[in-house]
């Protein structure tokens, strides 16, 4: 691929980006959420919640809510669309490269983080909810 072709494809990754973070899809309180989960980057100050309504395993609904920069917005954004539909073990077993492949982009190492924190919002919430299953029976 010529370098002029590579970088209007990485433009159009950013434009989607930004797309998510000016337009968030799925941004507000879900009523009912039978998983919610705040977590924060303390070095840069993002935050996320998520929300997930679930079923027999399988996410229903999800919502975010937050402030910080754009990829942990976006991402946030991004993941909720991703997470709808998908059975709850899917999402426990998302890596990195799976973010990084809905995000389209390479944030590089300082900004890694800001793109995992609604994963990590995300699973922390739904171990958390699948513990309380276990307990409950």
């Amino acid at each position: 691929m010529e370098k002029k072709e590579t970088n209007a494809i990485e433009e159009l990754y950013r434009e989607e980006l930004m797309d998510h973070y000016q337009n968030p899809r799925n941004q507000g309180e879900l009523a009912g959420a039978d998983v919610s989960y705040h977590d924060h980057n303390p070095v840069c100050g993002d935050e996320v919640t998520m929300q997930l309504k679930v079923s027999d395993g399988e996410i229903k609904d999800a919502k975010f809510t937050g402030k910080g920069c754009a990829i942990s917005q976006a991402a946030a954004s991004m993941l909720t669309e991703e997470a709808k539909g998908k059975k709850t073990r899917q999402l426990l077993q998302m890596k990195t490269e799976d973010v990084l492949q809905i995000l389209k982009i390479n944030p590089g190492p300082v900004r890694i983080k800001c793109a995992l924190l609604a994963l990590r919002a995300l699973q922390k919430g739904l171990l958390k909810y699948e513990a309380k299953l276990l307990k409950a029976k």
